[in-house]
């Protein structure tokens, strides 16, 4: 890995205002120092990093060059925009913080962001390379912004003159909208050189590509080991909850729809029951009905074929005896048992009435449920009537001899 320390001079002068760089040019710096920083720190642990501006009343260094990340952040914030940019005191004063590094083995390196117009001549930019050459001081320039009088060509001689072995690159970044650290992330100002390549800038480089890298998550294992378990083990408890979920779904779809047949098998029985349960019903009350009309007419029968003759025979011979024993009871008694002689009238008048088949017709249809055309119904119909005519025959024969006898 390479050991080096780095200045980076940002141009805050009052060109820094315009907004052609997302959200203005001052902010694009500062996101892409911020990157950079990350990036130099994170490749060495004793890699360094310093900060000072070019414009405003004067160079002023932010931070001398330093480790600790914390330090170089804090110091982006806040950052005042004014006046022009003076590029060479800035370059000197950047090489003068180098000069005076701890570390006398780390390689010297400068960032240059020079976003506004450049007033010094060409011939003082080549000279200015050519010492920073001898020093073995590589420069990285980011050329954006305006372009007005030979600014590029400024540039490119300043870089040729410090250029050595290629270890000094120039990014031009036309306005857009992409933002600045985005295009500066691929390029060699941020992956650096050689060995440089890889590691935190080679996975921040693969991250703004769209996560695409050579590693799992996009983090080398090798660099930040802590990072790539964490992200593992968050990945796999995601994995088993997506899992988890899918199989709860699976198995309450499962039970909803073994419920849905079952209630379906038993709202079809429930019909098949209620459609039987009428039938059976009718068919019982219709039963019901015949069997009860049945023993309304066996009971009428069973009345008509009644003989009255020795009940008859009974009252004349406990009249006789309550006769002799009270006036009153005798009277009482004579009464009830002319009663019973019109009660055996009516009989003789219904068993007429039951001899009129159309009569006995009638009657049945009116009765609610009593079907006359039933066969059972016409069988008992027969019977009665064949009772009354044997009761008449009987009743006709009795009085035959009654007469007889009389005479």
């Amino acid at each position: 890995m390479v050991l080096e320390a780095t200045m980076i001079c940002i141009d805050n002068s009052e060109w820094m205002r315009n907004g052609d760089y997302t959200p203005n040019r001052l902010q694009a710096q500062a996101e892409a120092v911020n990157l950079i920083c990350g990036a130099k720190t994170q490749l060495n642990p004793e890699n360094t990093v310093g900060v000072l501006t070019m414009a405003g009343k004067g160079v002023r260094v932010l931070v001398t060059p330093t480790s600790d990340l914390g330090k170089i952040l804090a110091c982006m914030h806040g950052l005042e925009m004014g006046g022009e940019m003076n590029l060479a005191a800035g370059i000197q004063v950047a090489q003068l913080a180098l000069k005076h590094r701890q570390n006398k083995k780390q390689q010297q390196r400068i960032i240059l962001f020079a976003g506004s117009p450049i007033k010094h001549e060409k011939k003082v930019l080549e000279m200015i390379g050519k010492k920073l050459k001898k020093n073995s001081v590589a420069l990285d320039i980011v050329n954006f912004g305006e372009d007005d009088d030979g600014k590029t060509e400024k540039l490119e001689a300043l870089l040729a003159a410090v250029n050595n072995n290629d270890s000094s690159h120039i990014v031009h970044v036309p306005a857009g909208p992409n933002a600045l650290s985005d295009v500066l992330i691929s390029t060699p100002v941020f992956t650096g050189d050689g060995e440089g390549g890889s590691g935190f800038a080679a996975a921040a480089a693969a991250a703004a590509a769209g996560g695409v890298s050579g590693f799992e998550f996009g983090v080398d294992p090798n660099l930040d080991p802590e990072l790539a378990l964490a992200l593992r083990v968050s990945m796999e408890e995601e994995r088993a909850r997506q899992e988890a979920a899918a199989k709860r779904a699976a198995e309450e779809a499962a039970k909803k729809e073994k419920e849905g047949e079952q209630q379906s098998s038993s709202q079809d029985a429930t019909m098949t029951d209620r459609a039987s349960v009428p039938a059976s019903e009718a068919d019982n009350k219709k039963n019901e009905l015949t069997d009860e009309e049945q023993s309304l007419l066996q009971q009428a029968l069973a009345m008509s074929m009644d003989d009255p003759a020795p009940s008859h025979d009974l009252r004349d011979t406990d009249m006789s005896e309550a006769a002799e024993d009270d006036p009153d009871l005798a009277l009482a008694l004579q009464l009830s048992v002319q009663d019973s002689t019109k009660d055996t009238a009516n009989q003789s008048d219904m068993s007429k009435l039951l001899a009129d088949q159309s009569f006995v017709s009638s009657i049945l249809a009116s009765l609610p449920g009593v079907d006359p055309n039933d066969p059972s119904v016409k069988d008992v119909i027969a019977s009665m009537q064949s009772q009354s005519e044997t009761q008449e025959k009987k009743d006709e024969d009795k009085t035959s001899k009654e007469e007889e006898e009389k005479k």
